[in-house]
Protein backbone atom coordinates (compact mmCIF):
# COMPACT_ATOMS: atom_id res chain seq x y z
CA UNK A 1 0.00 0.00 0.00
CA UNK A 2 2.88 2.38 0.78
CA UNK A 3 4.35 1.59 -2.64
CA UNK A 4 1.04 2.56 -4.27
CA UNK A 5 0.76 5.80 -2.29
CA UNK A 6 4.28 6.75 -3.39
CA UNK A 7 4.13 5.63 -7.02
CA UNK A 8 0.46 5.99 -8.07
CA UNK A 9 -0.66 9.35 -6.64
CA UNK A 10 -3.21 10.11 -9.36
CA UNK A 11 -6.99 9.98 -9.18
CA UNK A 12 -7.91 6.83 -11.16
CA UNK A 13 -10.82 8.72 -12.73
CA UNK A 14 -8.53 11.40 -14.19
CA UNK A 15 -7.46 11.27 -17.83
CA UNK A 16 -3.89 12.55 -17.43
CA UNK A 17 -0.92 10.19 -17.27
CA UNK A 18 -0.92 9.94 -13.46
CA UNK A 19 -4.62 9.11 -13.48
CA UNK A 20 -4.19 6.54 -16.23
CA UNK A 21 -1.37 4.82 -14.32
CA UNK A 22 -3.51 4.68 -11.18
CA UNK A 23 -6.44 3.31 -13.19
CA UNK A 24 -4.27 0.58 -14.72
CA UNK A 25 -3.07 -0.54 -11.27
CA UNK A 26 -6.63 -0.43 -9.90
CA UNK A 27 -7.97 -2.61 -12.72
CA UNK A 28 -5.12 -5.09 -12.26
CA UNK A 29 -6.11 -5.42 -8.61
CA UNK A 30 -9.79 -5.77 -9.54
CA UNK A 31 -9.17 -8.60 -12.00
CA UNK A 32 -6.78 -10.40 -9.66
CA UNK A 33 -9.32 -10.27 -6.81
CA UNK A 34 -11.99 -11.69 -9.12
CA UNK A 35 -9.66 -14.50 -10.17
CA UNK A 36 -8.69 -15.34 -6.57
CA UNK A 37 -12.37 -15.56 -5.61
CA UNK A 38 -13.28 -17.83 -8.50
CA UNK A 39 -15.03 -15.22 -10.62
CA UNK A 40 -14.49 -14.26 -14.24
CA UNK A 41 -12.39 -11.14 -14.94
CA UNK A 42 -14.30 -7.95 -15.65
CA UNK A 43 -13.68 -8.15 -19.39
CA UNK A 44 -15.49 -11.53 -19.45
CA UNK A 45 -18.55 -10.37 -17.60
CA UNK A 46 -18.34 -10.56 -13.78
CA UNK A 47 -18.09 -7.18 -12.09
CA UNK A 48 -16.29 -6.30 -8.88
CA UNK A 49 -17.62 -3.11 -7.36
CA UNK A 50 -15.42 -1.59 -4.66
CA UNK A 51 -17.29 -0.20 -1.65
CA UNK A 52 -16.41 1.24 1.76
CA UNK A 53 -16.84 -2.18 3.40
CA UNK A 54 -19.09 -5.21 3.78
CA UNK A 55 -22.02 -3.21 5.11
CA UNK A 56 -22.22 -0.97 2.05
CA UNK A 57 -21.75 -3.96 -0.27
CA UNK A 58 -24.62 -5.81 1.40
CA UNK A 59 -26.84 -2.74 1.16
CA UNK A 60 -25.97 -2.35 -2.51
CA UNK A 61 -26.81 -6.00 -3.15
CA UNK A 62 -30.13 -6.04 -1.27
CA UNK A 63 -31.47 -2.66 -2.35
CA UNK A 64 -29.75 -2.46 -5.72
CA UNK A 65 -30.77 -5.88 -7.06
CA UNK A 66 -34.26 -5.88 -5.55
CA UNK A 67 -35.18 -2.43 -6.87
CA UNK A 68 -33.70 -3.18 -10.30
CA UNK A 69 -35.72 -6.39 -10.54
CA UNK A 70 -39.03 -4.65 -9.83
CA UNK A 71 -38.17 -1.35 -11.54
CA UNK A 72 -38.60 0.41 -8.20
CA UNK A 73 -42.03 -1.00 -7.40
CA UNK A 74 -42.71 -2.92 -4.14
CA UNK A 75 -42.02 -6.62 -4.39
CA UNK A 76 -40.94 -9.60 -2.30
CA UNK A 77 -37.58 -10.63 -0.85
CA UNK A 78 -36.41 -13.67 1.12
CA UNK A 79 -33.50 -13.74 3.60
CA UNK A 80 -32.52 -16.08 6.41
CA UNK A 81 -33.15 -15.34 10.08
CA UNK A 82 -29.40 -15.39 10.84
CA UNK A 83 -28.22 -12.64 8.51
CA UNK A 84 -25.78 -9.91 9.49
CA UNK A 85 -27.52 -6.65 10.51
CA UNK A 86 -26.39 -4.99 7.27
CA UNK A 87 -28.51 -7.48 5.31
CA UNK A 88 -31.41 -7.54 7.77
CA UNK A 89 -31.71 -3.75 8.09
CA UNK A 90 -31.52 -3.27 4.33
CA UNK A 91 -34.33 -5.81 3.89
CA UNK A 92 -36.37 -4.10 6.60
CA UNK A 93 -35.93 -0.80 4.76
CA UNK A 94 -37.64 -2.41 1.77
CA UNK A 95 -40.48 -3.40 4.11
CA UNK A 96 -40.80 0.27 5.09
CA UNK A 97 -41.20 0.99 1.38
CA UNK A 98 -44.07 -1.49 1.04
CA UNK A 99 -42.19 -4.68 0.29
CA UNK A 100 -42.92 -8.15 1.66
CA UNK A 101 -40.11 -9.85 3.58
CA UNK A 102 -40.07 -13.60 4.22
CA UNK A 103 -37.51 -14.95 6.66
CA UNK A 104 -36.20 -18.51 6.43
CA UNK A 105 -36.09 -20.40 9.72
CA UNK A 106 -33.02 -22.23 10.93
CA UNK A 107 -32.47 -25.71 12.34
CA UNK A 108 -31.27 -25.90 15.98
CA UNK A 109 -27.75 -26.70 14.71
CA UNK A 110 -27.60 -23.33 12.94
CA UNK A 111 -28.16 -24.47 9.35
CA UNK A 112 -30.83 -22.72 7.28
CA UNK A 113 -33.96 -24.78 6.60
CA UNK A 114 -33.66 -25.28 2.85
CA UNK A 115 -37.09 -26.93 2.65
CA UNK A 116 -38.77 -23.72 3.77
CA UNK A 117 -37.12 -21.96 0.81
CA UNK A 118 -38.45 -24.65 -1.55
CA UNK A 119 -41.97 -24.03 -0.21
CA UNK A 120 -41.88 -20.25 -0.36
CA UNK A 121 -39.95 -19.34 -3.48
CA UNK A 122 -41.62 -18.46 -6.77
CA UNK A 123 -40.59 -16.44 -9.84
CA UNK A 124 -42.09 -13.28 -8.33
CA UNK A 125 -39.41 -13.12 -5.61
CA UNK A 126 -36.99 -10.30 -6.41
CA UNK A 127 -34.00 -11.66 -4.47
CA UNK A 128 -32.89 -14.31 -1.98
CA UNK A 129 -29.97 -13.62 0.36
CA UNK A 130 -28.37 -16.19 2.67
CA UNK A 131 -25.01 -15.78 4.41
CA UNK A 132 -22.16 -18.16 3.54
CA UNK A 133 -21.22 -18.64 7.19
CA UNK A 134 -22.92 -17.07 10.18
CA UNK A 135 -21.07 -14.18 11.80
CA UNK A 136 -21.73 -15.38 15.37
CA UNK A 137 -21.70 -19.19 15.34
CA UNK A 138 -19.49 -19.75 12.30
CA UNK A 139 -21.95 -22.34 10.96
CA UNK A 140 -21.50 -22.86 7.21
CA UNK A 141 -24.59 -22.82 4.99
CA UNK A 142 -25.41 -24.97 1.90
CA UNK A 143 -24.89 -22.08 -0.52
CA UNK A 144 -24.68 -24.02 -3.80
CA UNK A 145 -27.90 -25.89 -3.00
CA UNK A 146 -29.71 -22.66 -2.15
CA UNK A 147 -28.45 -21.01 -5.35
CA UNK A 148 -29.74 -23.95 -7.42
CA UNK A 149 -33.20 -23.63 -5.89
CA UNK A 150 -33.26 -19.90 -6.64
CA UNK A 151 -32.13 -20.32 -10.22
CA UNK A 152 -34.70 -23.04 -10.88
CA UNK A 153 -37.28 -20.28 -10.35
CA UNK A 154 -35.35 -17.55 -12.15
CA UNK A 155 -34.59 -15.70 -8.91
CA UNK A 156 -31.19 -14.05 -8.28
CA UNK A 157 -29.23 -15.15 -5.21
CA UNK A 158 -26.86 -13.09 -3.04
CA UNK A 159 -24.55 -14.38 -0.33
CA UNK A 160 -22.64 -12.45 2.29
CA UNK A 161 -19.27 -14.23 2.31
CA UNK A 162 -17.53 -11.73 4.59
CA UNK A 163 -16.90 -14.24 7.38
CA UNK A 164 -15.91 -17.08 5.07
CA UNK A 165 -13.06 -15.78 2.89
CA UNK A 166 -9.72 -16.93 4.26
CA UNK A 167 -11.35 -19.55 6.51
CA UNK A 168 -12.82 -21.91 3.89
CA UNK A 169 -12.68 -22.33 0.10
CA UNK A 170 -14.77 -19.58 -1.51
CA UNK A 171 -15.50 -19.67 -5.22
CA UNK A 172 -18.05 -17.39 -6.83
CA UNK A 173 -18.47 -19.82 -9.73
CA UNK A 174 -18.80 -22.90 -7.50
CA UNK A 175 -21.33 -21.11 -5.29
CA UNK A 176 -23.19 -20.09 -8.48
CA UNK A 177 -24.27 -16.90 -6.72
CA UNK A 178 -25.43 -13.84 -8.64
CA UNK A 179 -23.80 -11.50 -6.12
CA UNK A 180 -21.33 -11.99 -3.28
CA UNK A 181 -20.04 -9.65 -0.58
CA UNK A 182 -16.45 -9.69 0.69
CA UNK A 183 -14.31 -7.38 2.82
CA UNK A 184 -10.56 -7.67 3.49
CA UNK A 185 -10.28 -6.78 7.17
CA UNK A 186 -11.59 -10.30 7.87
CA UNK A 187 -8.57 -11.89 6.18
CA UNK A 188 -5.74 -9.58 7.21
CA UNK A 189 -6.34 -6.69 4.81
CA UNK A 190 -7.12 -3.01 5.39
CA UNK A 191 -10.22 -1.49 6.93
CA UNK A 192 -12.34 0.87 4.89
CA UNK A 193 -12.85 -1.17 1.73
CA UNK A 194 -15.11 -4.01 0.65
CA UNK A 195 -16.51 -5.32 -2.59
CA UNK A 196 -19.61 -6.72 -4.22
CA UNK A 197 -19.07 -9.27 -7.00
CA UNK A 198 -21.95 -9.30 -9.47
CA UNK A 199 -22.51 -11.92 -12.16
CA UNK A 200 -22.94 -10.77 -15.73
CA UNK A 201 -26.56 -9.97 -16.52
CA UNK A 202 -27.63 -9.43 -12.91
CA UNK A 203 -29.67 -6.21 -12.74
CA UNK A 204 -28.36 -3.62 -10.27
CA UNK A 205 -29.29 -0.07 -9.33
CA UNK A 206 -26.96 2.32 -7.53
CA UNK A 207 -27.84 3.41 -4.00
CA UNK A 208 -25.32 6.29 -3.96
CA UNK A 209 -25.24 9.14 -6.46
CA UNK A 210 -22.88 11.86 -7.61
CA UNK A 211 -20.37 10.34 -10.01
CA UNK A 212 -19.83 7.90 -12.85
CA UNK A 213 -17.11 5.77 -11.27
CA UNK A 214 -17.58 1.99 -11.56
CA UNK A 215 -20.17 2.41 -14.33
CA UNK A 216 -22.17 4.70 -12.08
CA UNK A 217 -23.06 1.79 -9.80
CA UNK A 218 -20.88 3.05 -6.95
CA UNK A 219 -19.84 6.68 -7.40
CA UNK A 220 -16.88 8.10 -5.53
CA UNK A 221 -13.14 8.08 -6.05
CA UNK A 222 -11.70 4.59 -5.66
CA UNK A 223 -8.70 4.14 -3.35
CA UNK A 224 -6.00 2.35 -5.33
CA UNK A 225 -3.95 1.69 -2.18
CA UNK A 226 -6.86 0.05 -0.36
CA UNK A 227 -7.69 -2.04 -3.43
CA UNK A 228 -4.09 -3.24 -3.68
CA UNK A 229 -4.04 -3.94 0.06
CA UNK A 230 -7.16 -6.07 -0.41
CA UNK A 231 -5.62 -7.85 -3.39
CA UNK A 232 -2.39 -8.63 -1.53
CA UNK A 233 -4.09 -9.85 1.64
CA UNK A 234 -6.42 -12.06 -0.41
CA UNK A 235 -3.53 -13.58 -2.35
CA UNK A 236 -1.79 -14.46 0.92
CA UNK A 237 -5.00 -15.82 2.47
CA UNK A 238 -5.70 -18.06 -0.53
CA UNK A 239 -2.11 -19.32 -0.72
CA UNK A 240 -2.04 -20.15 3.00
CA UNK A 241 -5.65 -21.35 3.27
CA UNK A 242 -5.07 -25.10 3.61
CA UNK A 243 -2.39 -24.76 6.28
CA UNK A 244 -4.28 -22.07 8.17
CA UNK A 245 -7.56 -23.99 8.21
CA UNK A 246 -5.87 -27.15 9.49
CA UNK A 247 -4.02 -25.22 12.18
CA UNK A 248 -7.00 -23.15 13.34
CA UNK A 249 -9.29 -26.19 13.39
CA UNK A 250 -6.85 -28.00 15.68
CA UNK A 251 -6.58 -24.92 17.90
CA UNK A 252 -10.36 -24.60 18.11
CA UNK A 253 -10.78 -28.25 19.07
CA UNK A 254 -8.15 -27.98 21.81
CA UNK A 255 -9.69 -24.71 23.05
CA UNK A 256 -13.17 -26.23 23.25
CA UNK A 257 -11.92 -29.42 24.95
CA UNK A 258 -10.06 -27.36 27.56
CA UNK A 259 -13.13 -25.25 28.26
CA UNK A 260 -15.38 -28.30 28.57
CA UNK A 261 -13.01 -29.87 31.09
CA UNK A 262 -12.95 -26.66 33.14
CA UNK A 263 -16.66 -25.75 32.77
CA UNK A 264 -18.77 -28.96 32.75
CA UNK A 265 -22.06 -27.22 31.81
CA UNK A 266 -20.52 -25.25 28.94
CA UNK A 267 -22.66 -25.01 25.80
CA UNK A 268 -21.15 -24.54 22.31
CA UNK A 269 -23.67 -23.27 19.78
CA UNK A 270 -23.66 -24.99 16.38
CA UNK A 271 -21.21 -27.61 17.63
CA UNK A 272 -22.69 -30.43 15.52
CA UNK A 273 -22.78 -28.46 12.23
CA UNK A 274 -19.97 -27.63 9.79
CA UNK A 275 -18.29 -24.50 11.17
CA UNK A 276 -15.55 -22.07 10.32
CA UNK A 277 -12.32 -23.11 12.03
CA UNK A 278 -11.75 -19.96 14.07
CA UNK A 279 -15.14 -19.15 15.63
CA UNK A 280 -16.51 -20.44 18.93
CA UNK A 281 -19.84 -19.24 20.29
CA UNK A 282 -20.20 -20.48 23.85
CA UNK A 283 -22.66 -20.11 26.69
CA UNK A 284 -21.99 -20.42 30.41
CA UNK A 285 -25.44 -20.81 31.99
CA UNK A 286 -26.28 -18.49 34.85
CA UNK A 287 -23.74 -15.80 33.96
CA UNK A 288 -24.76 -12.53 32.31
CA UNK A 289 -22.69 -12.15 29.16
CA UNK A 290 -22.25 -8.40 29.64
CA UNK A 291 -20.64 -8.95 33.05
CA UNK A 292 -18.49 -11.76 31.66
CA UNK A 293 -17.45 -9.70 28.65
CA UNK A 294 -16.39 -6.77 30.85
CA UNK A 295 -14.50 -8.97 33.33
CA UNK A 296 -12.66 -10.77 30.52
CA UNK A 297 -11.75 -7.49 28.85
CA UNK A 298 -10.08 -6.39 32.10
CA UNK A 299 -8.12 -9.67 31.95
CA UNK A 300 -7.02 -8.88 28.36
CA UNK A 301 -9.23 -11.56 26.80
CA UNK A 302 -11.03 -9.78 23.96
CA UNK A 303 -14.26 -11.41 22.79
CA UNK A 304 -17.71 -10.20 21.79
CA UNK A 305 -21.38 -10.53 22.66
CA UNK A 306 -22.54 -10.30 19.04
CA UNK A 307 -21.38 -8.86 15.75
CA UNK A 308 -19.24 -5.73 16.02
CA UNK A 309 -21.87 -3.83 14.01
CA UNK A 310 -24.52 -4.47 16.67
CA UNK A 311 -22.31 -4.46 19.78
CA UNK A 312 -24.03 -1.34 21.12
CA UNK A 313 -27.42 -3.03 21.21
CA UNK A 314 -28.74 -4.22 24.59
CA UNK A 315 -30.93 -6.83 22.91
CA UNK A 316 -29.98 -10.55 22.91
CA UNK A 317 -28.47 -11.90 19.69
CA UNK A 318 -31.16 -12.37 16.99
CA UNK A 319 -29.00 -15.05 15.35
CA UNK A 320 -28.92 -17.19 18.48
CA UNK A 321 -32.62 -16.63 19.23
CA UNK A 322 -33.35 -17.83 15.68
CA UNK A 323 -31.82 -21.20 16.59
CA UNK A 324 -34.51 -21.65 19.24
CA UNK A 325 -32.03 -21.19 22.09
CA UNK A 326 -33.74 -20.08 25.32
CA UNK A 327 -33.40 -16.36 25.98
CA UNK A 328 -31.57 -16.88 29.26
CA UNK A 329 -28.92 -19.00 27.50
CA UNK A 330 -28.55 -16.41 24.72
CA UNK A 331 -27.91 -13.78 27.40
CA UNK A 332 -25.11 -16.00 28.74
CA UNK A 333 -23.39 -16.39 25.34
CA UNK A 334 -20.10 -15.00 24.03
CA UNK A 335 -18.27 -15.26 20.72
CA UNK A 336 -14.55 -16.02 20.77
CA UNK A 337 -12.58 -15.88 17.54
CA UNK A 338 -8.93 -16.04 16.58
CA UNK A 339 -6.67 -15.95 13.55
CA UNK A 340 -3.73 -17.66 11.85
CA UNK A 341 -1.21 -16.02 14.18
CA UNK A 342 -3.00 -16.98 17.40
CA UNK A 343 -0.90 -19.43 19.41
CA UNK A 344 -1.95 -22.53 21.32
CA UNK A 345 -0.54 -20.97 24.49
CA UNK A 346 -2.68 -17.86 24.04
CA UNK A 347 -5.81 -19.98 23.67
CA UNK A 348 -4.93 -22.11 26.72
CA UNK A 349 -4.47 -18.93 28.73
CA UNK A 350 -7.79 -17.60 27.41
CA UNK A 351 -9.62 -20.84 28.29
CA UNK A 352 -8.27 -20.87 31.86
CA UNK A 353 -9.06 -17.17 32.25
CA UNK A 354 -12.63 -17.67 31.04
CA UNK A 355 -13.08 -20.54 33.50
CA UNK A 356 -11.58 -18.62 36.42
CA UNK A 357 -13.57 -15.45 35.77
CA UNK A 358 -16.77 -17.47 35.30
CA UNK A 359 -16.25 -19.20 38.63
CA UNK A 360 -15.73 -15.84 40.34
CA UNK A 361 -18.90 -14.42 38.78
CA UNK A 362 -20.89 -17.48 39.80
CA UNK A 363 -19.74 -17.11 43.41
CA UNK A 364 -20.80 -13.47 43.28
CA UNK A 365 -24.25 -14.43 41.93
CA UNK A 366 -24.69 -17.09 44.63
CA UNK A 367 -24.04 -14.48 47.32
Amino acid sequence: MVHVWKNFPGNPASQHQFGRAARKRLEEARDHILDLLGAKPTREGDRLIFTSGGTEANNLAILGIALARTEGMPGRIIISSIEHPSVLRAAETLVDWGWRLDTLDVHPNGVVNVESLRRWIDPQVALVSVTTANHETGVIQPIAEIAAICHSHGVPFHTDAVQAVGKMPVSFRDFDADAMTVTPHKFGGPLGIGALIVKRGTPLRPILFGGEQQDGLRPGTESVALAVGMETALALAVAELQDNVARMTALRQEFEQTLKALIPDLIIHGEEAPRLPQTVNLAIPGIDNQFLFTALDLERVCCSIGSACSSGSPEPSPSLLALGIPREIVKSSLRVSFGPKTTAEELRTAAHTIARVSQQLRKHVLR
